[in-house]
C-alpha cells in the first residue's frame, strides 16, 4: 500500500507509519496544488492520502476518486500531537476504501 502525506502533515511522521511506502506531497513535487487536483494526481500512484485539512477534503466529492482519505484530527499539526494518532491510523489502514474518508482522532 502506498501512502501520500499532505504538505501540512509533518514529513517526519512518515517514518512512524511502518509497514507501508510513505511519500509526501513535497517529495512528489505537488506542493501548492488544490485538494481536487492533488487527489486527481494522487489516485494514480497512491492508495491512501493522509491529511490534517478537514474543510477542503469534506467539500470534495470523494466518491469520484480512487483513493482513500484519512484525516488526522489532533490538537495541532505538531509532530508530537500527530504521532499520538499513528497507532489508530495503522489499525485503520487495512480497512481503507477508495472514495471514502475516515477521521482518526484520540
Amino acid at each position: 500500500m502506498r501512502i501520500l502525506l499532505d504538505e501540512r502533515v509533518d514529513r517526519r511522521l512518515a517514518k512512524d507509519i511502518t509497514g507501508y511506502e510513505v511519500l509526501t506531497v513535497v517529495e512528489m513535487g505537488w506542493a501548492g496544488k488544490s485538494n481536487g487536483e492533488l487527489l486527481t494526481l494522487a489516485q494514480e500512484q497512491f492508495d491512501v492520502f493522509v491529511t490534517t485539512d478537514r474543510n477542503p477534503i469534506s467539500q470534495q466529492n470523494l466518491a469520484r476518486f480512487h483513493i482513500a482519505v484519512f484525516i488526522l484530527a489532533a490538537r495541532s499539526d505538531r509532530l508530537a500531537d500527530l504521532q499520538g494518532l499513528v497507532a489508530a491510523l495503522l489499525r485503520a489502514l487495512p480497512f481503507s476504501k477508495p472514495g471514502k474518508s475516515k477521521k482518526i482522532r484520540i
